[in-house]
């Protein structure tokens, strides 16, 4: 294989720059074109690649998650950005979240450091002709929209939101605690505690506040694991308390809350924190009117306000052949969020995986990951799930294979999906270099 050979990525997210990472480690010139900073989309704000636009957590280390394991599996492909962003870690007990915007830098000093060319264009045309991956994201330029649905057919979409920042010396310590739930992860979480007239007040206000307008908008396309706090307070007066503020597992001066919001961290520092579960989008003004009730936040000043916006996805399995290459074209992949994984770290493994594809390709030796990792699993769904309704997946231990022999107790099945998928990646890791890949 020529040490000059050239791959197209268009995205530099997280996906496009894995996959950006992952291919000049195997001697590949890899051009990356990206919008920024001639042009932002709505959701985002930096001018470095790889910008986290919701949550700054990367959800669970533990390896009783799917979250958890795929991070594994990731560290068995050496996956560069899971171990540049530990190196970027805030506190967040047993979750892996970063400083997103050392990140952010981090990521996109890798791709100059490791000689990835980085061109700020704006992409409206596809060359079938040059090995290209399309790694976009949810939010691609209008122009590209188009282009790729050309190739791909009208494409099906959800709204996704983000969470307000607030300024850590603006709360009010001393209607807040540190502590995680039952006890865990020490310190890495600040809480705000909240009495039943204090909760109910809240609650009152949030049910009744101005949301921005958001164009299409429709309730029932809103994916679930990004829920509006907003919208999940009109599901009943005790929803919250169920979710995003339940109180189990917290004691406060000796008696458990009614409910509790938690703070994390997104600088070491401790000067900026995320309100965790609060995706939304009300107006501004009422974000801060709405929010401030909330013991803690009287004061608080809002860095960010949280934004709400349409996230578009491709049928993949109507599109893609079980390599991620374009049914019909030898030179076209897709990877990333647009693909119809669910997640950061999903979005990291679908990027990488189709860098390994393409390696695969150029070396005429095709491996298939087993379906019994998460990786493997989540690549199976995305290019053969046979419906109409095809919607995102995230790392779930639901999506593999039933064990061999049942497992009586939650924990410890999960656990051995987990055992199961480290030892079955690990065997697959094996016979890629067996085969010289």
């Amino acid at each position: 294989m020529s040490k000059n050979r050239e791959v197209y990525i268009i995205g530099g997210g997280l996906a496009g720059s894995e996959c950006a990472l992952k291919l000049v480690e195997y001697g590949y010139h890899v051009k990356l074109l990206d919008m920024k900073p001639i042009k932002k989309s709505p959701a985002h704000h930096a001018d470095t690649l790889c910008e986290l636009v919701c949550s700054n957590s990367l959800k669970s280390e533990e390896l009783s998650t799917g979250s958890g394991t795929l991070k594994r599996e990731l560290d068995i492909l050496s996956s560069s950005v899971l171990r540049i962003a530990r190196s970027c870690a805030v506190p967040a007990g047993s979750a892996l979240a970063v400083d997103r915007d050392a990140f952010s830098r981090a990521v996109t000093q890798e791709l100059i450091d490791k000689g990835v060319e980085i061109i700020p264009k704006i992409v409206s045309e596809i060359e079938d002709d040059k090995t290209t991956v399309i790694a976009t994201g949810p939010l691609s330029d209008e122009a590209l929209d188009q282009e790729i649905e050309r190739i791909t057919g009208k494409r099906p979409y959800f709204f996704d939101a983000a969470a307000p920042i607030v300024s850590g010396d603006s709360i009010d310590m001393e209607h807040a605690f540190f502590g995680g739930r039952y006890g865990k992860g020490g310190d890495d979480y600040l809480n705000l505690p909240m009495d039943k007239e204090e909760y109910l007040a809240f609650w009152k206000e949030l049910v009744s506040a101005e949301c921005a307008e958001v164009k299409d908008f429709e309730g029932e396309e809103i994916f679930e694991g990004c829920m509006p706090i907003e919208v999940m307070a009109k599901r009943g007066e005790d929803t919250l308390r169920f979710g995003p503020l339940r109180p189990v597992g917290f004691t406060h001066k000796g008696k458990r809350p009614y409910a509790v919001l938690q703070l994390r961290r997104e600088d070491e520092e401790g000067k900026l924190f995320n309100l965790v579960g609060f995706q939304t989008h009300l107006k501004f003004p009422e974000q801060k009117r709405v929010f401030s009730l909330i013991p803690g936040l009287k004061n608080a000043e809002f860095m960010r306000y949280g934004v709400m916006h349409r996230n578009t996805y491709i049928n993949l399995p109507k599109v893609v052949d079980k390599n991620l290459k374009v049914k019909g074209c030898d030179n076209l992949y897709f990877a990333g969020q647009i693909t119809g994984v669910e997640g950061y770290m999903e979005s990291v493994m679908s990027g990488l995986v189709t860098a390994l594809k393409i390696v695969e390709r150029d070396r005429g030796v095709y491996l298939d990951i087993p379906d019994t990792t998460i990786t493997g699993a989540l690549i199976k769904y995305v290019t053969e799930y046979d419906s109409e309704d095809y919607q995102p997946m995230n790392a779930n231990f639901g999506i593999l294979p039933e064990l061999s022999d049942h497992v009586k107790d939650k924990k410890q099945r999960k656990l051995a999906y987990a055992e199961r998928a480290v030892r079955d990646m690990t065997e697959y890791s094996e016979r890629r270099k067996e085969n010289g890949i």
